[in-house]
């Protein structure tokens, strides 16, 4: 069933783990989806392995104007924008006293400052044509879902930037449910737990990736995966496609009536994880 047929989605952070599968589950549904991500190579392979209509878009959406021009891109590529997910992110764990301030500034800029760049660039395209459908008496719903953390609604040791980032996303998330919801625009957000991606693959020693030319710790020791399954009422990390799902329901028509909302998406983890 092609729910999102005729719809065209932007899913930033799209090369890999949540974002692929998001990307994936909105092309499967029908939709026409811009991969976005900092990897053009990654982001390439994505989506010539997506079964459906897709675009790559390669670019820092950290650096000035890289977010105007991944949105002036699916409109030069398809004419409209229905959906978007801002999905990209990664983390930079320390406890505070060690934290820099870059490392704090990181975390709002990719979780904070993208997004709010991001769905400012969207908003013509989100609103504009609602005025139209207004005025034709015709209901058009369009969908942002912004991706948070259990981190950003419990807190979580040694992640005091990241936990505020997407606690503040949460806030933009609510704010604009408030301002574009007369355009039928629903802003939801997801708030993952513990998801299996290279984030937080089980290694014995941390290793490191290039991140926008920031070198970044990814992977949790083996013990500290099994304490956090420990409290899990599921017994596992979600799979990258589970997590998805969440997102899926808020993109789908189903979800029309939902606006302003945080869907928890963590096998009932019943706080923050702490590693």
């Amino acid at each position: 069933m092609h729910s999102l047929k005729g719809k065209v989605a932007i899913v930033t952070g799209s090369a890999r783990g949540i974002g692929r599968a998001t990307a994936e589950l909105l092309a499967e549904h029908g939709a026409a989806v811009l991969i976005s991500d900092i990897d053009r190579a990654a982001a390439e392979l994505t989506a010539g392995e997506i079964d459906g209509d897709t675009v790559v878009f390669a670019g820092d959406l950290t650096e000035d104007r890289t977010p105007e021009r991944m949105v002036e891109a699916a409109v030069d590529t398809w004419g409209r924008i229905d959906i978007v997910v801002n999905n990209a992110g990664y983390t930079m764990d320390a406890p505070i006293h060690k934290m820099t301030d870059d490392a704090f500034q990181a975390m709002l800029d990719i979780h904070n400052v993208v997004p709010f760049r991001v769905l400012r660039a969207a908003a013509p395209h989100l609103r504009e044509p609602a005025k139209r459908e207004h005025r034709e008496g015709r209901e058009v719903f369009r969908k942002v879902v912004n991706v948070s953390s259990v981190s950003g609604l419990f807190g979580n040791a040694g992640q005091a930037n990241y936990s505020t980032a997407k606690a503040g996303i949460v806030g933009l998330t609510k704010t604009l449910a408030k301002e574009w919801g007369q355009f039928k625009v629903t802003v939801n957000a997801v708030a993952f737990g513990f998801v299996d991606t290279r984030m937080t693959v089980a290694k014995t020693e941390r290793s490191l990736v290039d991140i926008g030319g920031r070198s970044v710790n990814i992977g949790i020791p083996h013990e500290q995966r099994a304490a956090i399954e420990a409290v899990i009422p599921l017994g596992r990390a979600a799979t990258p496609r589970e997590a998805a799902g969440g997102v899926l329901f808020l993109c789908l028509p189903l979800s029309d009536y939902v606006t302003g909302q945080v869907l928890n998406v963590t096998g009932g983890l019943p706080s923050g994880m702490s590693w």
